[in-house]
């Protein structure tokens, strides 16, 4: 073997030898302890929303889902426009629980989705993310559905991008923890409407939720 191979050799032993070492490591000290509120205790006024109710899911789609936690609420406005609010955390993904796609769970439920986009969404403190925006319906009920990933001090609308800060946060933090944040407001006279209401109310929400989904 001559001076370069074995060169090559000696790096990349140590390459898998570190790999070796940090996965290990990692899966002795487990992941990291973070603090934080349960999303019963989330806000029930958010601005001009109001809280009208919180439903509950069932255990079978519990079952599906394997959320640590969940908020799933209606909230109502002063003026009278509503609109639903689901948050779903997972304390970790090293078990195989991990967000689902409303682009996943909603066809199955006699849902359709058109007009995809992506919107902006501005905090009150200036911050803002990406966020998906599609119009979906069932039957003659249509609304304007945004949604997006919240956690480890992201707000993002891709789900791939999602699961590499995830692998890479689960390195760098042991830490995998996270959230799918979804908010729905039915379509009346005007699509447009119903979007700026639907920013307004995530990006009340998205501000909130440091507390119960933490940076």
């Amino acid at each position: 073997m001559n001076r370069s191979s074995t060169l090559r050799f000696a790096l990349l032993f140590v390459a898998i030898f570190g790999v070796g070492v940090l996965v290990n490591a990692w899966a002795y000290l487990g992941e990291a302890h973070v603090d934080r509120k349960s999303l019963n205790d989330f806000p029930e006024q958010l601005g001009q929303w109001q809280k009208s109710k919180d439903q509950t899911i069932d255990e079978p789609t519990m079952k599906v889902l394997r959320a640590s936690d969940y908020l799933l609420r209606d909230y109502k406005r002063t003026d009278g426009q509503a609109a639903n609010f689901y948050v779903g955390y997972y304390a970790s993904q090293r078990d195989g629980s991990s967000y689902h796609s409303p682009l996943n769970c909603l066809p199955g439920s006699g849902w359709t989705l058109t007009r995809p986009d992506t919107v902006t969404i501005s905090l009150p403190d200036g911050r803002t993310f990406g966020a998906n925006k599609y119009v979906i319906q069932n039957g003659d009920y249509k609304s304007l559905m945004i949604y997006w990933y919240q956690g480890r001090g992201r707000a993002i609308a891709s789900e791939y991008w999602g699961k590499v800060y995830t692998v890479i946060d689960s390195v760098r933090l042991r830490r995998s923890d996270g959230a799918m944040v979804r908010v729905t407001v039915p379509i009346g006279d005007s699509e447009t409407a119903a979007l700026d209401s639907a920013r307004d109310l995530s990006a009340r929400a998205a501000a909130a939720l440091d507390a119960y989904v933490p940076n």
